[in-house]
């Protein structure tokens, strides 16, 4: 714990006070130097006749002492005076810190209340010696000790010293629950922010005790509860204890639970004449037989106020009530619609933002000065405000206004760094080792807009982009973005060619509700393939009447008379030469040739979201569905649709399903379809597959040992049912979860170019089969497998094995693997 000892005494500044009515010729002071002597008497009140009488000189050293201007003070009757010796204070000539290593003497000079020039006063030093140590706790760090030293020099100045011995972090070495039953300990330390010491904490802070997080936590479990139906739940206490032993705090919830209810019915009254409350039904979220859940209740509350107020009843106040039935655990749940008090906003005063310029903040309101008061709104403002990420905290309060009808909101604010530059690396079985630099900006200029510029190097991948985002296009809540980019996939092991792409893609977002939003955009993007000579170098001429044609130097000899075409030793004629080493499929080749080819597409997304958690899920929905037109000029055409929903569903002992569903479809309209403009499916779709190793594939030379390329496919569908679970003899800490999982899927339907008559391609009577031949079969594929999840303090990692049940005969295997990064 904080050892203190006080060496010297401490310093306050005040200023003379204004004289009052007193015998001024009767007191005398002695030993003064800064201070005025009629700043002294200033103390003393005379009484009738001009004289002080005993009750008016005690007065008068009480507020002499008071004042921290002296360190002692004596009055004396001689005569017919009265004499007043003071001993002065100190002046502190510099203040210093020494030992601190963790928090800045800057931190530390703005916390303590002794200031250079100032007055030495042992009381107030003793005040900073234990804000210092206070400051130190609230790090973590329980073990400090702070020792002030004063060092005396000439003409009465004083130079203070804080001698800080910081000691080590003082961690939570167990959080315990007691009273749960519903949910086991580990289900409830996923809840809170307080976290048990580890071996990987030193990349953290949450392990270290915090009385602040603790209480929060309490709010967070009881929240918890009642968001899973535990109407009368109660966190009785959150008692913290010190062990010496371990050095660290162990952290103990007391809960008790209650029963668990569902909504028996949903009921909505209005007492406001002229209004139909059942009107408002469609806005609320909850339904009978149900699980009774708080925070549903308080979004029902918060629509329907809101929609009340754009119907011009601006003062309706929506309160809910609940009936409980202890019997049945049920709760009966009664929205009433009442007239509130008819109050106006006066102002809204901004305060703490620095930065941020006022009309960021303000837009984020749904009201202004002079609007009817709305809590449901002010509600909403907060937690938007919130979101924003700008702020460390933010909290809206209201205030009296001029008058009993108005109201001042007082939004407090505190700033946070908004800028973001990191340096990322990650490594995948399939793009192989990445790094990449990003330097990113969320409150541009103070102003609300986002911008990020990113440079990536990889293995067999590489590029550069640029983002812009105006969240408010012409004061209107659309979010109006731009993207630039340029990227280059090369050839790996399982495409024999790269794809350059240069791109300009601007968007607009709409939040149409609070779980839904639609994005618009347009897509402008060239693409060319790229081609190593060595997966391009048949001379296979068409103008070449002849048999005989130059084939790759690892040739296969072709012997007329039906001998074995694998017998390289025989003399004949040569033939087949395109695939020996490896040639790339005719739609490759023939991309190639065509060179760079445009793509103009309008495109929208529909998303709805209810996810509890973005990055780490439990329970929710989410749904993606996107719709892709390419013929907006440019040089193909099509229509492209897909969509991806997954649902997460907490089962028993932490156990969580999430069911995975996906589909697609490509419609030609009008020109050819290209081979780059399909589904291409692996383990996105099926895992325990290789990249692009589902679906139509060319088999043109697959009988002579040659694995063509990946052709994708126009339609897909893929349905996934994975259970996640935490390993229940790790720490919750470690992030460690365990998957096992079932996969199945399938990719069909290709409808790219299968001949090319151009200059070159094909000398059907030299190379009777060099038109594509490819298998299509519309194959179910799956497979089960394990995986490992590690939210891991250098990014999210996952390693799956899968091993595949059903397959195509030409699909490609991967049972393994690996994918994850970081940023630092």
């Amino acid at each position: 714990m904080c050892g203190v000892s006080i060496v010297c005494s401490t310093p306050v500044v005040l200023w003379p006070r204004p004289a009052i009515a007193q015998a001024a010729e009767t007191i005398v002071v002695e030993g003064n130097r800064r201070v005025e002597a009629e700043t002294v008497r200033s103390y003393f009140k005379a009484g009738p006749g001009g004289r002080l009488d005993q009750p008016a000189i005690d007065d008068g050293l009480k507020a002499l002492i008071e004042t921290g201007l002296f360190q002692d003070v004596k009055i004396n009757r001689a005569g017919g005076r009265i004499v007043v010796s003071v001993v002065e204070n100190a002046v502190i000539g510099r203040i210093a810190f020494e030992g601190n290593k963790k928090i800045k003497d800057e931190q530390l000079s703005a916390e303590i209340q002794s200031k250079p020039r100032g007055t030495f006063s042992r009381a107030l030093v003793q005040s900073d010696t234990l804000r210092i140590a206070e400051i130190y706790r609230r790090s973590g760090r329980y073990d400090v000790r702070v020792t002030p030293e004063i060092i005396e020099q000439p003409s009465n100045r004083v130079d203070l010293v804080f001698t800080i011995v910081e000691g080590a972090k003082t961690g939570v070495k167990s959080v315990e629950f007691v009273g749960n039953s519903a949910y086991s300990a580990a289900r409830l330390r996923d809840v809170i922010k307080t976290h048990e010491s580890n071996l990987l904490s030193f990349l953290g802070n949450n392990d270290t005790y915090d009385p602040d997080r603790v209480e929060a936590d309490r709010d967070l479990i009881r929240r918890f509860y009642l968001k899973n139906g535990y109407a009368d739940v109660q966190v009785v206490a959150a008692l913290t204890e010190y062990d010496p032993e371990k050095k660290g705090f162990n952290v103990t919830f007391k809960i008790e639970e209650g029963q668990q209810y569902r909504v028996g019915s949903v009921d909505l009254r209005s007492s406001i004449a002229g209004f139909d409350a059942s009107s408002l039904r469609a806005y609320s979220r909850v339904s009978a037989g149900s699980l009774y859940n708080v925070e549903s209740v308080e979004k029902s509350v918060e629509e329907m106020q809101v929609e009340a107020s754009r119907r011009g009843y601006a003062f309706a106040v929506v309160r809910p009530s609940g009936d409980r039935n202890f019997e049945a655990h049920t709760v009966s749940v009664v929205f009433n619609v009442d007239e509130g008090p008819r109050t106006y906003i006066e102002r809204i005063n901004l305060r703490g933002n620095t930065r941020t310029r006022d009309y960021v903040i303000r837009r984020e309101f749904d009201l202004a000065e002079g609007d009817a008061y709305n809590r449901a709104l002010v509600d909403r403002a907060e937690r938007r405000l919130k979101n924003l990420d700008y702020f460390k905290s933010v909290k809206i309060t209201t205030e009296p206004g001029s008058s009993s009808d108005r109201v001042i909101l007082i939004v407090d604010m505190e700033e946070k760094s908004t800028g973001d530059f990191s340096i990322s690396g990650g490594y995948s079985t399939t793009d192989g080792a990445l790094a990449e630099v990003s330097i990113s900006e969320r409150n541009l200029l103070g102003k609300g807009l986002y911008a990020k510029a990113s440079v990536s190097y990889g293995q067999y991948s590489r590029g550069i982009s640029l983002s812009f985002v105006e969240p408010y296009l012409l004061d209107y809540r659309v979010a109006l973005g731009f993207d630039t980019y340029w990227r280059q996939q090369l050839s790996n092991s399982y495409t024999s060619y790269g794809v350059t792409t240069l791109g300009f893609s601007p968007r607009l977002g709409f939040a149409l509700r609070e779980d839904l939003s639609l994005q618009l955009r347009y897509s402008l993007y060239q693409q060319s393939i790229t081609l190593a000579s060595a997966y391009n170098n048949c001379n296979n001429n068409a103008a070449n009447t002849s048999l005989a044609f130059n084939p790759t130097p690892a040739y296969i000899k072709n012997v007329l008379g039906g001998v074995d075409p694998t017998n390289t030793t025989d003399s004949g004629v040569y033939g087949y030469g395109c695939y020996s080493d490896g040639e790339s499929s005719l739609p490759v080749r023939k991309e190639l040739a065509n060179g760079a080819t445009w793509t103009s597409a309008l495109g929208y997304t529909l998303n709805y979201n209810t996810l509890d958690n973005t990055r780490n899920p439990t329970d929710g929905l989410l749904v993606d569905f996107r719709q892709d037109f390419a013929g907006v000029g440019g040089d193909v055409t099509y229509l492209k649709t897909a969509v991806d929903t997954k649902f997460y569903t907490p089962l028993v002992s932490e156990i969580v399903s999430v069911m995975h569903l996906q589909g697609g479809i490509l419609t030609k309209m009008g020109s050819d379809l290209r081979m780059l403009d399909h589904f291409q499916m692996g383990p996105n779709l099926v895992r325990g597959f290789a990249s692009n190793g589902i679906g139509p594939r060319d088999i043109t030379y697959y009988n002579y040992g040659a694995s063509g390329d990946a052709l994708g496919g126009t339609k897909y569908w893929g349905a996934s049912m994975e259970l996640q679970m935490p390993f229940w003899f790790l720490p919750k800490e470690v992030g460690l979860k365990g998957a096992v999982y079932a996969d199945a899927g399938s990719l069909w339907g290709y409808q790219g170019p299968t001949s090319w008559t151009a200059t070159g391609e094909v000398n059907t009577k030299a190379c009777p089969t060099c038109g594509l031949q490819y298998d299509d079969g519309n194959v179910v594929r799956s497979s089960v497998g394990v995986g490992l999840i590690w939210a891991s303090p250098f990014g999210p990692l996952r390693f799956d094995y899968a091993v595949p049940i059903t397959k195509g005969k030409y699909d490609v295997v991967q049972e393994f693997r690996f994918g994850g990064g970081t940023s630092f």
